[in-house]
């Protein structure tokens, strides 16, 4: 079963006298990149936060936002009255110089950084793991939801696969008919250009064989059904983490496509050629969002 790394989760509880509610949101990424919103008391534990994050979701860029909302008596504030004073003279000042009010300088000041912060208070050790509980219920709940979007990739995907499967089928009779013209097409040149009488049918026997081997498709065509069994199997292993090797599957699928194109010196084959290259194009850009 695959998972998507695409995913949004959620999770709120009370905790004391505080009640937090939590948000993940999840998108693609090469790795596991990590954008952390907390209040000031959680951040002694932003550390922990981020391990469990990266444990519970191992890939994609991932956007956690940890709200407060108090429920019991305020929590008091402490005020930086030296930072608070050094913003009053210098504005103060600025103003004069512009002509401008003076009277509400102190509103805008107590909306400056670090003029009102929080108190020093901290999560006691039962919050914490109480607060660890909740993040890890909001990981769950997104990868429930990265387990419903995984299941509609793994159908597309094996849509992609399947139909490149069908269509190298289509070049199976191809292919023979393909290798009578070529040769068809060479002895009518040299009647042509030099004489039936004037070359050596031996000769150009084995020149065909070796021209046709060379052309020859049969390996590209063992190989790509190979690599579309094997992308099958890792779809059906019972893995969560599989975007990267599925990845690495379609590179050598796309290699033996264009090996296919590159040596079919056929119209037909090269128009089924196409189509195969269209439907790898979509599983790649299905595939990115595989976790």
């Amino acid at each position: 079963m695959l998972k998507s790394m695409t995913g949004f989760g959620r999770a709120e509880r009370a905790i004391g006298r505080k009640t937090f509610l939590i948000d993940i949101k999840s998108l693609n990424g090469k790795q596991f990149d990590l954008s952390l919103r907390l209040p000031a008391l959680v951040k002694p534990f932003e550390f922990d936060i981020r391990k469990t994050l990266a444990e519970g979701l191992n890939r994609g860029s991932v956007d956690c936002t940890i709200s407060l909302k108090e429920t019991g008596d305020a929590t008091p504030v402490v005020i930086n009255t030296d930072l608070a004073r050094a913003y009053y003279h210098t504005l103060e000042g600025l103003s004069k110089e512009l002509g401008m009010d003076t009277s509400n300088i102190l509103n805008a000041i107590i909306k400056l950084p670090e003029v009102i912060t929080p108190s020093s208070e901290t999560l006691s050790d039962d919050e914490w793991q109480e607060l660890q509980g909740l993040i890890k219920e909001a990981v769950a709940d997104l990868n429930k939801h990265r387990e419903n979007e995984g299941s509609i990739l793994e159908q597309e995907l094996r849509k992609r696969i399947e139909n490149i499967l069908s269509l190298q089928t289509e070049i199976t009779p191809l292919d023979a008919q393909r290798q009578e013209n070529i040769r068809d097409g060479i002895v009518k040149l040299l009647e042509e250009k030099v004489g039936k009488d004037n070359y050596d049918e031996n000769r150009l026997e084995q020149e065909l064989i070796y021209y046709i081997e060379k052309i020859d498709i049969t390996e590209e065509m063992v190989r790509l059904q190979n690599h579309c069994n094997y992308f099958m199997e890792i779809l059906a292993e019972n893995t969560d983490i599989k975007g990267k090797k599925l990845s690495f599957v379609l590179q050598e699928i796309g290699r033996e496509i264009n090996t296919t194109g590159s040596k079919a010196y056929d119209a037909a084959i090269q128009k089924i050629v196409v189509m195969m290259k269209d439907e790898l194009e979509k599983a790649k850009e299905q595939v990115l969002n595989v976790l």
